[in-house]
């Protein structure tokens, strides 16, 4: 039996709402009331096809999306505001049809962590941003050779300061460390020898150029392979060598694995499959997604809630397309989570996990969940009408039942111990408006909201 067989429900693993809620939360930054009984109606492989397909969406999708983000986009970088470009990211995620390529490039950002502090421009961050996005679901081959020659990841690792007799060896370090084969598969020589490949390869007019007199034409020694390399030869060198696939199944169940719950026997075939099917990442992904350990037990609620998830999420399943939120307060709020977007901190991106907890950030984090409970996302600042979110979910509309549904709605699950102690703190409220949205910021603050 393998931990990537597919999932089929089961009196122990059956496809309800808190699957469901999973699905939607871990890949696809949460979902609303009519996409969840969707999919739980229509079971797991209708469920997971519509993800991959980029229709899962049936509800806050602008007419014309693309059009508008590229005229918000173009608008970001015309201003010279990293604040808007990151609004204009956030906009994509909330409102893409298709938010898995928005995960995705989201773990590409991680991946080949670029930072704007360095490259110092927005139009070189926001293509880079484009051909990750273009790439998400493709064999990695295919991205791994266009990335390559981005001007801002160049710019990013001193590639222009690479040249015959003076070579800088941060490109190719983080070629073979980072971006392909991990530490512990390639040796000090053979970063030396790579980065003599890559001399030549420079940014000019923000387009990546390879000058040939800045080339070294001579023979190198990389990985066992001895030859007149260049970089684009060093690139298929790599991606001949096993530990690329290891290296790109360990990407991806970072990505949608709590810490623990994917094994070294489960990697290692995930990574036999990968290898099988040319390092196509859409292939890796619907083998996760469709899994029986995607959706064990032991995944679910087994991460520390991301940053954008944990902005998002929230605004999908209380249907925010109602009264939409400032895209630029929620660049804000971005920040202040812990996940500054096109400014990772390191050239390993961010380290997630627990890492996104910190007292600054649990404090943050109940500072947003009050702040969309009270309406100071929008402007003119204007609370969410969350009775006519939930009166079709709540049946009786009796309290508790309203608190049991916004529960699910935003965690998957309700606890009796939660609905009560919510319970009292809004008994007797005059404005069950206010009631519920008091409820929302107090469910958002309590420590089952920071997993998913």
């Amino acid at each position: 039996m393998s931990a990537w067989d597919f999932y089929t429900p089961s009196a122990d693993v059956p496809w309800d709402i808190r699957r469901v809620v999973h699905l939607h939360r871990r890949v696809v930054f949460g979902g609303c009331w009519s996409e969840i009984n969707r999919d739980l109606a229509d079971g797991p492989e209708a469920a997971v096809s519509r993800v991959l397909e980029g229709t899962v969406r049936d509800a806050g999708v602008p007419e014309g999306f693309e059009q508008l983000a590229g005229v918000i986009g173009d608008a970001a970088v015309d201003s010279g505001s990293a604040e808007r470009l990151k609004a204009w990211w956030l906009y994509r995620c909330l409102f893409s049809p298709h938010p898995l390529e928005e995960r995705l490039t989201l773990m590409w950002h991680n991946h080949f962590a670029t930072s704007n502090l360095k490259v110092n421009d927005l139009r070189l961050m926001k293509q880079q941003n484009n051909t990750l996005r273009k790439h998400a679901m493709s064999p990695f081959g295919v991205m791994l050779r266009d990335i390559v020659h981005d001007p801002a990841l160049l710019e990013w690792l001193d590639a222009p300061s690479n040249r015959a007799g003076q070579p800088n060896e941060n490109l190719a370090r983080e070629l073979m460390e980072l971006f392909t084969l991990g530490i512990g598969n390639y040796s000090e020589l053979d970063v030396k020898e790579a980065a003599r490949t890559l001399t030549g390869w420079t940014v000019r007019q923000d387009e990546f150029h390879n000058l040939e007199s800045l080339h070294d034409d001579g023979e190198k020694t990389i990985l066992s392979h001895t030859g007149k390399f260049d970089g684009d030869d060093l690139v298929e060198l790599l991606l001949e060598e096993p530990a690329v696939a290891r290296r790109l199944a360990w990407r991806l169940t970072d990505e949608f694995f709590g810490e623990g719950v994917v094994d070294d026997v489960a990697l290692d075939e995930l990574a036999d499959g990968l290898r099988e099917h040319n390092l196509d990442i859409r292939w890796g992904v619907e083998r996760i997604l469709r899994s029986q350990l995607f959706f064990s037990e032991a995944n679910i609620n087994s991460r520390v809630c991301d940053p954008v998830t944990f902005l998002v999420a929230p605004l999908r399943a209380i249907e925010c397309w109602r009264n939409p939120p400032s895209t630029l307060v929620l660049a804000e709020w971005i920040e202040r989570l812990g996940q500054d977007l096109f400014s990772p901190p390191n050239v390993g991106g961010w380290a997630a996990g627990k890492s996104w907890l910190s007292t600054r950030t649990v404090v943050a984090r109940a500072n947003y969940a009050s702040a969309l409970a009270e309406g100071r996302l929008t402007n003119p600042t204007q609370p969410p009408d969350l009775t006519e979110v939930l009166q079709p979910h709540a049946g009786s509309g009796d309290p508790r039942e309203q608190i049991r549904a916004l529960s699910e709605v935003l965690l998957g699950e309700s606890t009796e111990e939660a609905i009560l102690s919510i319970e009292a703190t809004i008994v007797g409220s005059a404005d069950i408006n206010s009631a519920l949205c008091k409820a929302m910021a107090l469910l958002l603050s309590r420590t089952e909201a920071q997993l998913h």
